[in-house]
């Protein structure tokens, strides 16, 4: 066995692969950029190397630079955990030639199945099924054009370098083909440094479940049954789980067969994943080959609790040279596991990915590892900054449960149980996503958060009235906390007779709140929110306040950051903005005719140019951050006065990129 690693990654998987690294006694070194220089997985490993800054192509992407940080810290091999290099031949390839360990496929493996369209030829040869589609080499868009007439739509492109959702269009008509194309390609150069794409059927009702496969170097394969990845936004996953629901057992032994035959096909070696696109039908399910991810998934975690295993230590075990640790016979399903990814991002708007500090960063109580009841994989601690250089993913909540009904309560426990403070995340959405009818039932399909958007965008779940009571319990606890026992200097009204008032104003749900507290000669209060009153009571508890007002009653952590109380709930979580009344002279009028950088990124392009006229909804610009691209749209007709920057600048959030006259 190895006896020293560089992990060749940042965030929660570097985190991740050194937890297992030490718990076999492996040495690890760890690779940061300018951005990571104090981030989490350089403490988590025993050695720390700095390669460069802080942009991936600066750093996470310069292979030379991480072959000789291995090479002069004496580390044995290389683990890439997924994303930057971990699917690129070429590096695989240097590895090998620097006498270092590459802990993945060989680097033909990679190649092989690195490309679509040559990976849907290899697979048609080896008899696995697929979608109907062009996976040629010509890239005429006109020729690709005409393919997906001949396929007739909707047509999916696809990056053939591609993978995670990105240098992906579904296109509904041929009107829309030219526009998606363009997208596609400009997004697949600059994620893969490689334009071409691929053109499929898209398949109406699909699921998406992918099997995870081993190889060892005695020609030795395994399938670990299979992980549903259905419920997706913007073609990326946001719940995994396993095993799939309502999959049959010989449909999954069909499908553990063909994804072992893509693997034997191209000589695998080590973790890997054979997604499926598979079709609902009239009450069948058929599966087509979409694509094998070369390296280990995000999503493992799911497959580890069910199965009791610890895939990385295989991927060690298997790179060193040993067999694989167990036979099929030998495999079994525990249960079932959910996986939630919690990203810095916005659902509201259109998931808008976020940047920010993390102000406040509690996570659920988590168990043991593998096979455990709650488990929270991350990189970042308290007070950490995410950054627009990287993924928006802060951390993956992992459960598992005897049954689906229990892990999903488990599910919804844990994610009530994380409080985040400081930007935007999906943890609420993903309490809705939880709790919808179609993912509480299992009816999974890639159209899952468009089918149920009523249900899932846009909700409160906390109450305006119990938001602002937890928000006026707050300011009487601080106060008095500060005031002490001493009557006199309390804030809080009391008198030894009569009644006195004190009047609030909030901010809520982009509503203007008033808000009155009446205290009684008892000491006893009632708040009336929008004149309707009612009695309030309120206890600190810990870090919570136990709270009832009128017939409601709640447990509510409220954490204030300035002016804002973030209130969370076993219901849901809110946030409401207290305003000074004496500050406040209601001088937030609208900026009309410019339009800023909705988050910190590069300007890809402009569509327009300066005296040209614009109707409401035309796109202006394209912004790249997070390695996805966001289109920037005019809010009403009118004429581009002003481009006031160029393709490739770097902006700030609130940027003003371009003026629009009436």
């Amino acid at each position: 066995m190895f006896k020293k690693i560089l992990i060749a990654n940042r965030g929660e998987i570097a985190c991740r692969v050194a937890a297992t690294a030490r718990r076999m006694a492996i040495k690890t070194v760890a690779v940061y950029s300018e951005a990571d220089a104090d981030a989490k997985h350089v403490h988590a490993c025993d050695e720390a190397v700095a390669i460069g800054g802080s942009a991936p192509r600066e750093s996470y992407l310069r292979w030379e630079r991480i072959i000789e940080a291995a090479q002069a810290t004496g580390a044995e091999a290389i683990h890439p955990g997924y994303g930057f290099l971990s699917e690129n031949e070429g590096f695989a390839a240097a590895c090998a030639e620097a006498g270092l360990v590459f802990i993945g496929p060989p680097a033909s493996a990679i190649q092989a199945m690195g490309l679509k369209a040559e990976s849907k030829q290899l697979m048609e040869k080896a008899g696995v099924p697929l979608v109907p589609g062009y996976h040629g080499a010509d890239q005429d868009p006109e020729l690709l054009k005409r393919e997906a007439d001949r396929i007739g739509y909707p047509v999916l492109i696809k990056a053939s370098a591609g993978g995670g959702g990105k240098g992906m269009r579904a296109v509904e008509k041929a009107e829309d083909f030219a526009a998606a194309l363009a997208s596609c390609q400009r997004e697949a150069r600059n994620s893969f440094g490689d334009a071409a794409v691929l053109v499929e059927k898209y398949v109406t009702r699909p699921r998406h479940i992918e099997i995870q496969v081993f190889g060892d170097t005695q020609g030795n394969y395994v399938w670990l049954f299979e992980r549903d990845c259905s419920v997706q936004r913007r073609h990326q996953k946001v719940l995994e789980e396993a095993p799939a629901p309502g999959l049959t057992e010989a449909l999954r032994r069909r499908m553990g067969e063909a994804a072992v035959a893509a693997a034997r096909a191209v000589k695998y070696v080590g973790a890997g994943t054979v997604e499926f696109i598979v079709e609902q039908r009239q009450g069948e399910m058929n599966f087509f080959f979409m694509e094998m991810n070369t390296r280990l998934q995000v999503e493992h975690p799911v497959t580890e609790a069910i199965t009791g295993l610890d895939l990385v230590e295989w991927q060690l075990r298997v790179a060193a040279g040993e067999p694989l640790p167990l036979k099929q016979e030998d495999l079994r399903i525990h249960g079932h596991a959910i996986e939630a990814r919690i990203c810095a991002e916005n659902p509201d708007k259109d998931f808008l990915p976020a940047t920010g500090t993390l102000h406040v960063y509690r996570k659920p109580p988590a168990t043991s590892f593998q096979r455990a009841t709650v488990r929270f994989d991350d990189g970042v601690r308290e007070g950490d900054t995410i950054s627009p250089f990287y993924d928006s993913m802060i951390a993956k909540l992992i459960v598992h449960g005897a049954t689906r009904a229990e892990a999903l309560a488990r599910l919804d426990e844990a994610l009530a149980a994380t409080h985040i403070v400081g930007l935007a995340t999906n943890v609420q959405f993903l309490r809705h996503v939880v709790g919808s009818r179609s993912f509480a039932q299992a009816d999974l399909d890639t159209a899952l958060i468009q089918r149920e958007s009523a249900a899932l965008f846009q909700q409160q779940p906390v109450p305006v009235e119990l938001a602002a009571a937890a928000a006026v319990a707050k300011t009487l606890l601080g106060e008095q906390a500060l005031a002490g026992v001493d009557p006199f200097s309390r804030r809080d009204g009391w008198r030894s007779h009569g009644v006195a008032t004190r009047r609030f104003e909030f901010s809520f749900a982009g509503h203007h709140l008033k808000a009155e507290l009446a205290t009684l000669h008892d000491g006893a209060l009632r708040l009336a929110v929008h004149g309707e009153a009612a009695p309030l009571a309120f206890r600190r508890t810990g870090e919570a306040i136990e709270l009832r007002y009128g017939d409601r009653s709640a447990r509510a952590v409220v954490y204030t950051q300035g002016e804002t109380d973030h209130v969370f709930t076993a219901a849901g979580a809110a946030s409401i903005v207290s305003i000074d009344l004496l500050a406040h002279a209601g001088d937030d009028a609208a900026e009309g005719g410019r339009l800023t950088a909705p988050m910190p990124g590069k300007v890809v392009s402009f569509s327009v140019r300066a005296g040209d006229k614009v109707k409401k909804g035309q796109a202006l610009a394209v912004m790249e951050a997070m390695k996805m691209e966001h289109t920037i749209a005019a809010p009403a007709d009118g004429t581009v006065q002003e481009l006031l920057y160029a393709p490739g600048d770097q902006v700030a959030e609130g940027a003003e990129l371009l003026r629009l006259a009436a």
